[in-house]
């Protein structure tokens, strides 16, 4: 493996990007082609240091993860089995999809087909603040308990955008969740939620299969990319939800259109 240091700068940018719509994936695979960190063990490095971010998640919605575990909560509620059945629909359909291609996925993580989708999300972030920014404070869901089955079923199949290398998880869902009447903070905060299930299944399949080009020497380096990826995530998300609640979209989609630029 490469050094700590490479470990380290990669877990930063993990933390940073995996839940703002600016696409974790796009800048692992720009980072990591500037730092001539390549090959299949990049490729599962970048996918499995996401469980650090994963652990920023749990950590700070530790209430909500906490609330699924009661089968009494209210039934209209983000909450027991029916907050389980949501993250279930939510990540259902990406979780196929990536399955059914996950070869043809692998294949996509390289610097021209990041910055295609790059540009295709900010583009479409920009459309989905003109039409909606105006409704936010009117918009039929104001809370994660206000949710409905349908809405995260919806969710997933936006995330099925997430897919395409530099698109963002966090841009389709978030954006998902606007269009289907979700107001845009919380919105960000059930895209949180929701990559718990998608992200571990997906580093559990991706390091399964890869398990073969790693040994026992890997281990610090793994860690050193998931520590750092943690600390930085839980920075990043704090300071999202705080930017959100004044401002819109269009500051991220501005972002991604200049690192689009060659």
């Amino acid at each position: 493996m490469d050094s700590i240091s490479t470990a380290i700068v990669l877990g930063i940018v993990e933390g940073l990007t995996e839940f703002l719509p600016i696409s974790s994936s796009g800048h692992l695979v720009i980072a990591s082609d500037l730092m001539g960190f390549s090959g299949p063990k990049a490729a599962t490095f970048e996918v499995v240091i996401q469980v650090g971010a994963i652990l920023a998640v749990l950590t700070l919605y530790r209430k909500r993860f906490l609330g699924l575990l009661h089968p009494g909560s209210a039934p209209s509620a983000f909450s027991g089995v029916r907050g389980i059945v949501m993250l279930l629909l939510t990540s259902l359909p990406a979780a196929s999809l990536g399955l059914l291609l996950h070869g043809f996925i692998k294949s996509l993580f390289t610097p021209a087909t990041v910055v295609a989708a790059l540009v295709c999300g900010a583009l479409l972030m920009l459309v989905v603040e003109r039409l909606l920014a105006s409704k936010q404070q009117h918009m039929p869901v104001q809370s994660l308990d206000q949710l409905s089955l349908r809405q995260a079923l919806g969710i997933g199949c936006f995330q099925c955008l997430a897919l395409w290398p530099g698109f963002s998880r966090s841009a389709s869902t978030l954006m998902g969740g606007m269009i289907l009447g979700v107001r845009r903070e919380v919105a960000a905060e059930y895209s949180f939620i929701a990559a718990v299930p998608i992200i571990i299944g997906a580093a559990g399949y991706d390091l399964w299969k890869s398990l073969s080009l790693f040994s026992s020497a890997d281990v610090p380096f793994f860690l050193a990319g998931s520590v750092c990826a943690f600390v930085s995530a839980i920075v990043a998300m704090r300071a999202f939800i705080s930017i959100l609640g004044r401002n819109t979209l269009k500051p991220f989609a501005i972002y991604r259109l200049l690192l689009a630029v060659p």
